[in-house]
């Protein structure tokens, strides 16, 4: 992915929550220490909806995160920032805690590597959640992924993903013994 190669770690970091993870983006903008068990290499955290969810990391969002300071209670993505801010030019910009200004930044990331279509981190949370579908066939393992209270939820972001129902299944399922067979 060449956003994430051309990303500079605090914002390698962000893509890498709402991908892997699938996290929204203003929740992955305020994970910080008291989020991260680094021994489980586990966050917990609450969702938009109010469910708390916990999720193992993978070992390149570990590595990143061993890069922060757990006695600083500032967010990840955000003391990331300010390491690069410094290195590039003295102290960094405080962002404004109203906004999110990594959404600004990932546009002039995507666009400084050429895609010129619109791409939100948002956009990774459904590719993830479809994958995750693909890979595991249980929209139950999708809907604990995304932290969705509601199965209505999860089903929204796979509607264009769905599979189409065939003939023979609905056929077997008329003659319960015959589908068992096909199951097994």
């Amino acid at each position: 992915m060449r956003v994430l190669n051309a990303a500079q770690p605090h914002m390698k970091l962000y893509i890498l929550l709402c991908s892997d993870l699938a996290i929204r983006s203003g929740t992955t903008a305020r994970l910080g220490p008291e989020h991260y068990n680094s021994a489980q290499q586990k966050l917990s955290f609450t969702t938009k909806m109010g469910e708390r969810l916990t999720l193992p990391v993978t070992e390149e969002i570990a590595g990143l995160i061993g890069l922060c300071n757990m006695d600083d209670r500032t967010p990840f993505v955000k003391q990331l920032w300010a390491l690069g801010a410094e290195c590039r030019s003295g102290p960094n910009p405080k962002p404004d805690a109203k906004t999110n200004p990594f959404n600004n930044q990932f546009a002039a990331l995507r666009r400084s590597v050429g895609i010129t279509r619109r791409l939100t981190p948002h956009d990774f949370r459904r590719t993830t959640a479809v994958r995750m579908l693909e890979a595991t066939g249980d929209v139950r393992d999708v809907q604990a992924l995304l932290g969705h209270r509601s199965l209505q939820s999860t089903v929204w972001y796979l509607d264009h993903d769905l599979r189409p129902v065939s003939r023979d299944t609905l056929e077997a399922l008329k003659r319960p013994h015959n589908f068992e067979r096909k199951i097994a």
